[in-house]
């Protein structure tokens, strides 16, 4: 057989055995998932600590938003989505409705589909109390916004004056709160100084109630 006519065989051959063993994009694996309940800007999402992938909120408030990051990973490679910045005025995580995917072996399943979910943040809605004595008991505060109320207890009157209270249901970042006393204690009459508001992103710890004798 001449030389001429092996070579090219010999090539044609090399070039089947490279193409079995892949390497091409086709044998590797998008790092990808959806983001629900996003509603304001600022997410940056991270895989493996190198690559960031900033997400805006959909058009629609209540579709989940598509990501896939740039760069695909091989098989067998380990991937480790994570959260890198917080959007402003909520906190995401895992999405409790599935499995926790965010980090895992690419080619264990078909396809990567990391799953998030945010949530809006909330914060406690408190301040302080003066003018109890031991024998003025009975107090209730209730936020208008929510169904939390607040007694404040015989040992906290006897501790300090004033002392601290906070309700015990937060309150959802952008949501009002109107603080009012649901029943008088006895012997006082208690007025509410900065009942209301609309929640920010930090506690409310203005809300003062001033008791009186009656």
């Amino acid at each position: 057989m001449k030389s001429y006519l092996i070579r090219p065989a010999g090539a044609l051959v090399l070039a089947l055995a490279l193409a079995s063993c892949g390497g091409g994009d086709d044998d590797k694996f998008t790092v990808a998932g959806s983001v629900g309940g996003l509603l304001y800007p600022g997410l940056v999402l991270q895989n493996n600590g190198g690559q960031d992938l900033t997400l805006n909120p959909p058009a629609n408030a209540t579709d989940r938003v598509n990501f896939s990051f740039p760069n695909k990973i091989e098989y067998g490679e380990v991937y480790n989505v994570s959260i890198k910045t917080q959007p402003a005025h909520q906190t995401c995580g895992a999405d409790p409705e599935v499995a926790d995917g965010r980090t895992d072996t690419a080619g264990r399943l078909a396809t990567i589909d990391v799953r998030l979910m945010c949530y809006i943040n909330t914060a406690a809605v408190g301040g302080t109390i003066t003018g109890l004595t031991e024998a003025n008991t009975g107090l209730v505060l209730t936020n208008g916004s929510n169904t939390g109320t607040y007694t404040p207890s015989l040992d906290a009157i006897k501790a300090a004056k004033p002392f601290r209270y906070d309700l015990p249901v937060k309150v959802p970042y952008g949501v009002t709160y109107g603080v009012t006393v649901l029943t008088q204690p006895v012997g006082r009459f208690c007025t509410v100084v900065n009942a209301t508001g609309t929640m920010g992103d930090n506690a409310v710890t203005n809300v003062d109630v001033n008791c009186v004798p009656v």
